[in-house]
This record gives C-alpha cells, sequence and structure tokens, in this order.
C-alpha cells in the first residue's frame, strides 16, 4: 500500500512540475466542450427556431410583397435583408451576393406578381357559385406573362437539402396562408352578388316567390403562386453539386491539419532524447532543420489529400452514393491543397517547438484542430451557426481552405475567387514557421 501511494505522491509530483501540460490537460476539454456546444446551439435554425438571413428583393411593390415580408419577420424563423451596404438590393445584386456565398438565400418577388395573383383570385371566386344545370366555369388561370405569379429563391448550392427544404416550406406556409386569407376575404364580399347572378339566370318570374333554384359552391384549392426553387450557379457551374463535393474536402482538411499530433511529438520526443541537441551542435541551420522536417509532413498531407479524393471519386460510387465529381478541376484544386498543406505543417512544427512535453503537444494539437474543425464548418455548416460564431469562424485556416474548396467544387469558381484563402493559408503559414524559427534559434543561442 505504500508503494502505491508513493506512485501516487511521484505522479501528482511530475504533473505538478508540468504546468503547462495540466492546464492543457484540465482546460483544452473544456473548451472543447464549451465551443462545440455554441456552435451546435443554433442548429434549430434549420427547424424555423432561429432568425435566418435572407436577401429580400420586392420587385412587385405591391400589398403581396409587404405581406410575405411582414409574416416572415412575424413568424420569427427570417431575418429579411433589403440592403446591402446602404444601398437597397435588387435581384442581380441579390443573385451575385449567393453565387458568392455572402448569403445562402434570396426572395425574389417578380414585378407584376400582386396584380396576377388579384386577378386569379377573382376568377375564382367569381366560379365558386354554380347554379343547377349550368356549367361550372373555368378554372382560374394566369394573366399572360403567368411567370410573375410566384415567387422564385435562390439557394447557395453549399447549402444542405434539409436546411434548404425547410426554409422552401416555411415560405411555402406563408404564401399559402396569404391565399387563403385572400380567397376567403374575396369570396365574403363577392359571394352575395355571385349567388344573386346564379338565380336570377335560372329563376322563372311566374314562379312562386319563395321558390330559389339550387346552386352548388365550388371552391378550388389548388396553389395560385407557384413556389419556384433555383439553384444560384456560377455561369461555370452546369449541375448541382453532391454531398460529396462538400463533405470529402471538408474532412481531407480534418485530417492534413491532425497531422499537428504525430509531428508536434516527433519533435518534443527528439528534444526529450537529445536528439534535437545533436543536431543543433552541427554546422547546420535551424531553417535547413525545419524544411528538411516541413518537407517530408508535407508529402504526407499531399498524399493523404490524393487518397482522399479517390475515396471520393472511386470509392463511394461502388457503396452506392454519389461520388466526387472534379470536371477537370484537379489542377485548380492543386494550390489550394498545398497552401493547406504547408498551413497544417507550419502549424504541426510550431506546437512541436513550444510543447514543452509530448502530452502537452498532443493535447493542445489535438484538441485545438478539433475546435478549430468545428469553428470552421467541417463538423456543422457556419451558416447554422449563431452569428457570432459565424464572425468567429473566420480565424480558423479549416474554415479559409473549406471555403476555397467549396468555391472550385461547389460554386464552380476558379483559382481567382480563392485567391483570399489561398493568401491567408500561405500567411498563416508564414507565421507559424517563422515563429518555429525562431523558438529554434532562441533555443541553440541559449545552448
Amino acid at each position: 500500500m505504500l508503494t502505491v501511494w508513493a506512485t501516487i505522491i511521484k505522479e501528482l509530483l511530475e504533473l505538478r512540475r508540468d504546468r503547462a501540460g495540466l492546464l492543457v490537460l484540465l482546460v483544452m476539454p473544456m473548451a472543447l466542450v464549451l465551443i462545440v456546444s455554441l456552435v451546435q446551439d443554433n442548429v434549430m435554425q434549420a427547424t424555423g427556431q432561429a432568425p435566418i438571413r435572407v436577401l429580400f428583393v420586392d420587385q412587385d411593390r405591391s400589398f403581396l410583397g409587404e405581406r410575405i415580408g411582414k409574416q416572415l419577420k412575424a413568424g420569427g424563423g427570417f431575418d429579411l435583408v433589403t440592403r446591402l451596404r446602404g444601398n437597397p438590393v435588387d435581384a442581380e445584386g441579390a443573385k451575385r451576393a449567393v453565387v458568392k456565398g455572402d448569403f445562402q438565400f434570396t426572395i425574389i418577388i417578380p414585378a407584376g406578381t400582386g396584380a396576377a395573383f388579384e386577378e386569379m383570385v377573382r376568377k375564382r371566386a367569381q366560379g365558386a357559385v354554380v347554379a343547377k344545370g349550368k356549367e361550372p366555369a373555368p378554372a382560374a388561370a394566369p394573366l399572360p406573362g403567368a411567370a410573375a405569379a410566384g415567387v422564385t429563391v435562390y439557394f447557395d448550392p453549399a447549402v444542405q437539402g434539409s436546411f434548404r427544404t425547410a426554409v422552401s416550406n416555411a415560405l411555402q406556409r406563408v404564401v399559402l396562408g396569404i391565399e387563403f386569407q385572400e380567397q376567403a376575404r374575396v369570396l365574403a364580399e363577392t359571394l352575395p352578388s355571385e349567388v344573386s347572378k346564379a338565380m336570377s339566370g335560372t329563376m322563372n318570374p311566374f314562379m312562386a316567390v319563395g321558390f330559389a333554384p339550387e346552386v352548388s359552391f365550388r371552391i378550388e384549392t389548388a396553389p395560385m403562386l407557384k413556389l419556384t426553387e433555383e439553384v444560384a450557379f456560377n455561369s461555370r457551374l452546369l449541375q448541382r453539386p453532391t454531398a460529396a463535393q462538400q463533405n470529402v474536402p471538408a474532412w481531407a482538411l480534418f485530417g492534413m491539419f491532425f497531422i499537428v499530433v504525430p509531428l508536434s511529438g516527433s519533435l518534443v520526443r527528439e528534444r526529450q532524447t537529445g536528439a534535437m541537441t545533436r543536431l543543433m551542435t552541427m554546422p547546420v541551420s535551424a531553417l535547413s532543420l525545419l524544411a528538411g522536417k516541413l518537407c517530408a509532413y508535407l508529402l504526407v498531407c499531399l498524399a493523404q489529400f490524393t487518397l482522399m479524393l479517390a475515396a471520393g471519386c472511386f470509392v463511394l460510387p461502388l457503396l452506392g452514393t454519389s461520388g466526387l465529381v472534379l470536371d477537370h478541376r484537379l489542377l485548380t484544386l492543386a494550390p489550394i491543397a498545398l497552401a493547406a498543406a504547408l498551413a497544417a505543417a507550419g502549424y504541426g512544427i510550431m506546437i512541436g517547438t513550444l510543447a514543452r512535453s509530448y502530452e502537452q503537444g498532443s493535447m493542445f494539437g489535438a484538441v485545438s484542430v478539433v475546435i478549430a474543425a468545428a469553428v470552421g464548418g467541417i463538423m456543422i455548416p457556419v451558416y447554422v451557426m449563431p452569428r457570432y460564431m459565424q464572425q468567429v469562424s473566420g480565424v480558423s485556416p479549416l474554415a479559409w481552405g473549406l471555403n476555397a474548396f467549396q468555391e472550385v467544387l461547389v460554386r464552380g469558381g476558379d483559382i481567382g475567387s480563392a485567391a483570399r484563402e489561398i493568401s491567408l493559408l500561405l500567411l498563416f503559414f508564414i507565421v507559424t514557421i517563422t515563429t518555429s524559427w525562431l523558438a529554434l534559434r532562441r533555443n541553440r543561442t541559449g545552448a
């Protein structure tokens, strides 16, 4: 028993000496719980329980657009944006914003929709009363140019199907509610006159006063306003993206950044075994040591990414699901993959040079990558996060890489449209590798 107590005390003393490692063990899991909980908090957006930011373009300027906007806001499911950078948004500007990924949805009410809708309601009211022996009036049809009698929703191709369906269903409920209200109002106003007209057309003036012909009522329930869903395709994007085009690059990025665990562990073990000290006493620069380490793990990252692409292209179709469709975009993906691999390897080297123990490096590296993945949209799409978490996601290197891949694979962009994200990944690599180089130089000077 004394031996057990002595062992416990020894281990506690070792943990106390490695205070940074102990802090990582205690604080990082707590941070992970908090971050992931905050990220997932707004997933209920998809069920309409939190407002969704949607561009709203009312080209009709009639009562219909106003009522649709009011009811969407009143339901609490939508935060309608009608101005961009202080200016009223038009249809083309709204589509461009969705194509760029700045917004996930835009609702457009074309000019003439209100007039076409009113005419269809009036025709339905006129045909609602049918006297016995008379042919019912033909079903209400939209006016010429009836494309105006509808609402169009453009959505970002990166938006997942369930979320898109939830938005469309919510809008459909609002539109149907307005239709029923208008039909009820117009019927209440016109029903007496329509009944009188039907009766006067069939009654004989010599009949008894109490006699009235039989009349029937025909109420049409088919929707009058057509709700159309359109993908805000880039002009180069000719087909709807598959789930693999969103998931494969996302988890490939996660795997590439998880190289921080073996890479940082390798550097820490080299210091603990004295191998790094021996290397630093040799006539070789710290930059050369970092370059060798970087190139080796860079090859591992690129091989990892290549295998993920191969699995998405060839294995997923064999399992009965849609595969990854590259469409000759492999050369466009190469610079993004290289920038992401450099950022991942640079981060792993920085953690390895700064960590004081293997436990500290592996724990901090693994948990920080998981947090960056959660914040960056790898696990949960950024657009279903709370607003403040969407802003925080902009500092995650995994978010930069994922946005770059989506620009090419999902939105049909080119290398120019992903230039900003590639630049951020390269800047992150420069900062991390410079930090590592300065830390190694300080250790050599101190030695």
